[in-house]
């Protein structure tokens, strides 16, 4: 097998939950679940809340034991390894907010070190340049002098993906990375992790951003009330399996536009007459409002033209009985 398609991590009728404190009996979330990934792949895990999604990255980290099935890591049983050396083979970041106001970025980031260092925990100069190479590659070496407090929400998750960089492991397992984020910040981790993805990192990590993440990622691992679904953004879609995703719930997915919203009432059929990014926003905020557009202006009561006139963009709503002139989409809409 090349290296490109060498298997990383593979799952084998795992299941997951969690056993009553007396022993004797079990709680099971989710049972025979077979998943497997390749190196080099960027793959989102997402399901409904309480379904399970924590307790498998958990599981897949030894931070909490299977109740039956197996999880090889590089051709090996997982619990087969010391806690160092399964440090060494997959790092992890858990959604919890780290409260350490006393470490700096360098500190922290030095943390990731901890299997390679010795009974006195020294760092030397190989030590050195994993912490520094990984502050670089999140982009905090302008920060990395900060204490944990002085730096953003963002910047504190850019600091926890370094010290699990400095790890220096094949395998990075993260749990809701872009959880408490703003948009702006969400899309530079995404991207982070897309990148490392891009240069042989494997990484698994578990999202509710799924309109973020589709056209992103390699793979879905999709944890359902019916099991485990696994495969690339585009086949599920294809296949219909996000119908699946959130039952009881009011969400549609629009396989078109590859997003999930909630199904609008169609109050009547529209032809929209233009080309570009006009055209299209219009056509996304006529569609908000309930209107199905058309792509024949045949037997449609309401059409719009959308066009340019001397530099300003300009809307022209026709009905049978009358014509109106705007100059935003905020007043077409209220015309309607």
């Amino acid at each position: 097998m090349s290296e490109i398609n060498k298997h990383i991590l593979i799952t084998r009728n795992l299941e997951i939950g969690f056993s009553k404190p007396t022993g004797k009996s079990k709680i099971s979330l989710m049972k025979e679940i077979s998943v497997e990934a390749r190196n080099g792949e960027l793959i989102a895990m997402i399901g409904q809340n309480g379904i399970g999604k924590s307790t498998l990255l958990r599981t897949l980290v030894q931070l909490q034991p299977s109740l039956s099935g197996s999880v090889i890591l590089n051709n090996k049983n997982i619990d087969k390894y010391s806690r160092r050396e399964l440090a060494r083979q997959v790092g992890y970041v858990s959604t919890e907010i780290i409260n350490a106001g006393n470490l700096s970025v360098y500190d922290l980031v030095a943390l990731g070190r901890f299997p390679y260092t010795n009974w006195f925990g020294a760092i030397n100069r190989e030590d050195r340049f994993m912490i520094d190479h990984s502050i670089e590659l999140v982009d905090l070496v302008h920060k990395r002098d900060k204490l944990l407090t002085e730096i953003s929400d963002g910047e504190r998750q850019r600091a926890m993906i370094a010290r699990t960089l400095s790890q220096d492991t094949d395998l990075l397992i993260l749990d809701e990375p872009t959880a408490f984020l703003d948009l702006p910040n969400r899309y530079e981790v995404l991207k982070l992790l897309r990148d490392l993805s891009r240069k042989g990192k494997t990484i698994i990590f578990s999202t509710h951003d799924l309109n973020l993440v589709i056209d992103q990622v390699d793979k879905i691992w999709m944890m359902t009330k019916g099991g485990m679904i696994e495969g690339a953004p585009e086949d599920l879609v294809l296949n219909n399996f996000f119908d699946s995703v959130f039952p009881g719930s009011s969400l549609i997915f629009n396989k078109e536009s590859g997003r999930f919203d909630y199904p609008a009432d169609r109050l009547h059929e529209v032809y929209i007459e233009g080309e570009g990014e006009l055209r299209a926003w219009t056509t996304k905020a006529l569609e908000r409002k309930g209107y199905l557009p058309k792509e024949e202006n045949e037997n449609v009561e309401i059409s719009v033209k959308v066009y340019m006139k001397n530099g300003q963009a300009c809307w022209e709503l026709k009905t049978k009985t009358n014509t109106h002139s705007y100059k935003s989409i905020y007043e077409l809409m209220s015309g309607l």
